[in-house]
């Protein structure tokens, strides 16, 4: 018994004195200068009223002692539209920040402008101030105006009468908006619409969407985060979905980083001079449209990049549609799917595609970029000419001599990261192209195409 109240005792006095070891240590001010891991952080592009994701810098005390820190601050003060966290605190000035020898620690920083922010560049510096000198560290962001479209349970989001959307504010959109039946919504060049996750835009019948970029000046369709690494990501956001006896009318747009892309049902649509990339599904999903494509450039779409069910006409000229989808190698990764089924839940119906493509290239990794899909003695009637095609003598597919079989197009470079959809000198596709006229008279960037046209989207 003596034994075991013996024992207690030295375990709860080295206890005590390891305890009363920890507050006996002494923090000295620094003699050499902090190391950093950046001296620079460039936050997400930011809208009014929406914080950014979370940056971190992470701090080194490289000297053989503990130290303090007199004072780390945000050079800005109050007035900052960033913040920072200091060992779990959030504020803009600390005091006397410990940082033990041979340690770091992480300043964690966000910016989060305020309503009716100045559309502009965001700099700010987190300052440390020491003994051994004042060290800055360079907070940069871009902070643009905002218009917001939120759905909520006492607000459907519905667009009601005929809109026209400029590029004065970025349309940010939470949850689906609605354009309502027979209404036109118009985006005028460089309009710019965001998209947060989940979200998505569908438009009821007989409504028009009618996209009017130019060249340099392109509406864009993207996930709300503007961080360059989500460009390559997909299912940011939903997608595009427009019912019966709608009209899309679609020029100098891009497209990415979604579900689907364009699901467009029983309408008619035309699309030009336009890139879409990188989506789960699809980049356009056809049923029992009828759709032109001109100049479209396509990549990165995880089961295809134009799929198509239950019927409709679709024409694509003087396109690009590569896929080297690598994210998920389960998924088909085709140029062009198409079934001549539609079926979604009870909603069942078939029909006849009538696929033609001129003038285009369709190009990926996967053998059959090419998938027909027949079922229930279903047709189709396909018509590729003078197009570069890659298929296997599975596939199933015909085609006429004026076509070029299973040769590399030498892209300039197809990754997404630095996507190049352009030819190089020596591919096949140079001087294959005919009836070069009105909108396909120019490539997707305005050169000329000439006597001799490149096929593809470029010339």
């Amino acid at each position: 018994m003596k034994i075991k109240i013996f024992l207690g005792i030295a375990f709860w006095s080295l206890l005590l004195l390891a305890g009363c070891n920890r507050d006996d240590i002494s923090f000295e001010s620094p003699t050499q200068l902090l190391r950093f891991s950046t001296d620079t952080v460039f936050c997400d592009t930011v809208y009014n009223q929406m914080r950014s994701e979370t940056y971190a810098v992470k701090v080194f005390n490289n000297e053989d002692k503990d130290v303090l820190i007199p004072r780390i601050a945000l050079e800005g003060g109050s007035g900052s539209l960033y913040r920072i966290n200091v060992d779990g605190k959030v504020g803009t000035s600390f005091e006397n920040v410990a940082l033990r020898r041979k340690d770091s620690l992480y300043v964690f920083v966000e910016i989060a402008p305020v309503a009716n922010a100045p559309e502009a560049i965001a700099e700010d510096k987190v300052v440390f101030n020491t003994p051994a000198g004042e060290q800055k560290v360079t907070l940069f962001s871009v902070v643009q105006d905002a218009e917001y479209f939120i759905k909520s349970d006492s607000n459907p989001n519905i667009i009601s009468d005929n809109t026209t959307w400029t590029k004065d504010k970025v349309k940010v959109i939470f949850g689906d908006l609605t354009v309502a039946e027979g209404k036109t919504l118009t985006m005028e060049k460089g309009t710019k619409v965001y998209f947060r996750k989940n979200s998505g835009m569908n438009f009821e019948k007989n409504s028009i969407l009618d996209v009017k970029g130019v060249l340099g000046d392109e509406v864009i369709f993207r996930g709300d985060r503007s961080d360059t690494k989500y460009d390559t990501l997909p299912a940011n956001w939903n997608g595009i979905k427009m019912e019966e006896d709608t009209e899309l009318k679609m020029n100098y747009a891009r497209l990415f980083g979604g579900n689907v892309g364009l699901q467009l049902k029983k309408n008619t649509a035309t699309i030009n001079n336009t890139i879409i990339h990188t989506f789960q599904n699809a980049g356009i999903y056809g049923i029992a449209s009828n759709i032109t494509a001109n100049n479209l450039v396509m990549n990165n779409c995880g089961e295809a990049d134009f799929a198509i069910a239950g019927g409709g006409t679709y024409t694509i000229n003087y396109s690009t549609l590569a896929n080297y989808w690598n994210l998920n190698p389960s998924m088909n990764a085709a140029g062009i799917y198409a079934s001549n089924v539609y079926q979604n839940g009870d909603e069942l119906f078939a029909g006849n595609p009538i696929i033609n493509v001129n003038n285009s290239i369709i190009y990926g990794d996967t053998p059959d970029m090419i998938l027909l899909n027949k079922v229930e003695g279903g047709s189709f009637s396909t018509n590729f000419k003078n197009s570069l095609l890659k298929f296997t003598s599975n596939s199933g597919l015909t085609v006429d001599n004026t076509n070029t079989a299973n040769e590399d197009p030498k892209f300039q470079n197809y990754f997404t990261q630095k996507m190049n959809l352009r030819v190089k000198d020596d591919s096949p596709a140079k001087g294959k192209g005919t009836n070069a006229s009105g909108i396909t008279a120019s490539d997707i960037v305005g050169n000329p195409r000439g006597a001799q046209p490149t096929i593809g989207a470029y010339q």
